[in-house]
């Protein structure tokens, strides 16, 4: 990571294609604050705020490769992102090759900066296999985008987790354009750890925050495969989005079954959310990669208003094989947030939280958190 460190401390160069060697500096800040109004039912969440993200990457090209070396600095300590090497092959495709986000979900695959809410949904922050090492082919032919990647369940920082696995997603969005986009897609993944929860790997837990990042007291544990044994997990997802002028609506089905031999559990998520620019501008759209991005065109010098609605739920079940259930229990949310775009890099968002977790096995609810959530947010 010293080698982020120093890159992101050179001056910026601009990217100019006539010179074999280029580098441009970019990052993003996101300072969150949360308020909880909690239930009497196990610990209570504090209110905080935090530095979520201080991101610094460097990018450009390197002769005959592309390259990026990114990292966020929010924690105690650096965190490596997307750390890799790349290079296109016309319209065959681009390979690349280092630490890069797995392609895994249209909620996963929007960058942090685009999304309508401060948080993904549970499939996204607890399902998708995020930074990995590995190596890729990503295509763009036409209306399609296909990616495939195999990739070891090791990062950078993340070395204990041992295994590998394999990952591709496909879309679909017959001749997108601004304000009017038809998305479909699907994801699927297969990995297979090794000995999670033994020799000083951690344990493979699913275990959402269904009232924010900081909701840590209300995380309900889905299914845990921590024995050591070898555990297989086979991941899918499929995708649905429509932008129509300022409207706009997507939703996802996503799903997990994990298997060590003894025992065998299931994740089953889903979502659907409704957004709406109040001012009339309309969600960005990337066809060359089939996600979300950057609104354009800000309409007012006040800016652009959005408002937004999202219900998402995840179940998850968990038995020894041939026995009844170990474990069943349910996390739900409905989140409607409001984001003000000062510019197209600046941003004010304000999300309220309404969750609640069920232990299906008892029949009870055994948490119930509301939440107000907000952050402030730049990039460049």
């Amino acid at each position: 990571m010293a080698a982020c460190t120093v890159f992101a401390a050179a001056p910026a160069v601009a990217a100019d294609d006539d010179r074999p060697v280029t580098a441009e500096i970019g990052g993003r800040l996101h300072l969150d604050f949360a308020s909880f109004d909690n239930d009497g039912r196990g610990t209570p969440n504090k209110d905080d705020t935090e530095v979520r993200r201080a991101w610094l990457d460097v990018s450009g090209k390197f002769f005959v490769v592309d390259y990026k070396m990114e990292a966020d600095f929010s924690g105690d300590r650096v965190e490596a992102k997307d750390v890799y090497l790349s290079r296109s092959f016309g319209d065959a495709g681009r390979l690349t090759v280092g630490q890069f986000k797995q392609y895994f979900s249209l909620d996963d695959r929007t960058g942090s900066n685009y999304g309508s809410f401060l948080e993904r949904g549970n499939a996204g922050t607890s399902l998708a296999p995020l930074y990995r090492l590995g190596a890729s082919w990503q295509a763009n032919p036409g209306d399609f985008t296909w990616a495939a990647s195999l990739y070891s369940l090791e990062s950078i920082d993340a070395w204990q987790v041992k295994g590998r696995a394999a990952g591709g997603r496909a879309t679909w969005a017959p001749s997108p354009a601004a304000g009017d986009v038809l998305h479909l897609g699907v994801s699927v993944a297969r990995e297979l750890y090794d000995n999670p929860g033994a020799s000083g790997a951690p344990g493979l837990r699913i275990r959402p925050r269904p009232a924010g990042h900081l909701s840590d007291e209300s995380r309900l544990t889905l299914v845990d495969f921590s024995a050591g044994r070898d555990t297989d997990v086979d991941k899918w997802s499929l995708e649905y989005a429509q932008v129509r002028g300022p409207w706009s609506w997507q939703g996802e089905f996503s799903g997990a079954t994990f298997d060590d031999g003894l025992q065998r559990g299931k994740v089953l998520a889903g979502y659907g959310m409704l957004s709406w620019f109040v001012t009339g501008e309309s969600r960005g759209y990337d066809r060359k990669t089939g996600r979300f991005a950057r609104i354009k065109d800000i309409r007012h010098k006040a800016g652009a208003f959005e408002l937004a609605l999202r219900y998402d739920q995840m179940r998850g079940d968990q038995h020894l094989v041939g026995l009844p259930d170990l474990r069943d229990g349910s996390t739900e949310a409905w989140t409607l947030g409001g984001n003000w775009y000062l510019r197209d890099n600046l941003r004010f968002m304000l999300n309220l939280i309404e969750s609640r977790n069920r232990d299906r096995l008892a029949d009870v609810t055994v948490d119930r958190t509301r939440a107000v959530t907000g952050r402030l947010q730049f990039d460049f």
